[in-house]
């Protein structure tokens, strides 16, 4: 009975869509409003996401305008914000917040692509540590005689397989956005 690789696949594609959306988190230069996606503000005591407090709207390039629909939590938006590693300071006129993004500088591209070359580590670590789950239940059903020599071998490959496609993978992600943000 080879080992049945479904749940390792599903598990290395959740990886890749967790690196993915890290990704999209990282601020390169152009307004992007994924960068608002983990910044959580103070709304009424608890622990909110901009996005449902506030309309968020890319105006240009550059720029974000964040327009809240309850006017008492621009100051709680505008204080995430600031707290986040984000780097960017707030413009409030009272009614809605506005984001400029600068130009990235060369130095700053350096940074996140290190940045972007640590998350794909990351990811990496991640998939190799299914592997390393799966190749340990296929030595467990070996040892139990639920699998037999040519089998744990077939699973074995198997496993290999889908790590190495799924590398291969992340590289092209990283390759992919170290080219955006150099382009930038």
């Amino acid at each position: 009975m080879k080992l049945d690789t479904k749940d390792y696949e599903a598990r290395m594609k959740k990886s890749i869509s967790s690196y993915s959306e890290n990704l999209s988190t990282i601020r390169a230069g152009r307004a992007n409003p994924d960068v608002l996606k983990k910044i959580s503000v103070d709304y009424y005591g608890s622990p909110t996401p901009i996005s449902s407090i506030a309309e968020i709207k890319v105006t240009d390039a550059r720029t974000i305008v964040i327009t809240a629909w309850d006017k008492t939590a621009i100051k709680g938006i505008e204080k995430g914000i600031l707290t986040s590693d984000l780097g960017i300071n707030p413009q409030s006129d009272g009614t809605s917040i506005r984001l400029v993004f600068p130009p990235t500088t060369e130095e700053r591209r350096k940074e996140l692509s290190k940045q972007i070359s640590k998350l794909g580590e990351d990811a990496k670590v991640a998939i190799r540590n299914i592997r390393r789950d799966a190749n340990d239940k296929v030595k467990a059903d070996k040892k139990n005689s639920l699998m037999t020599e040519d089998e744990a071998k077939q699973s074995d490959k198997l496993i290999q397989d889908l790590t190495d496609k799924y590398i291969k993978e992340i590289d092209t992600i990283t390759a992919a956005k170290t080219k955006e943000i150099m382009e930038i």
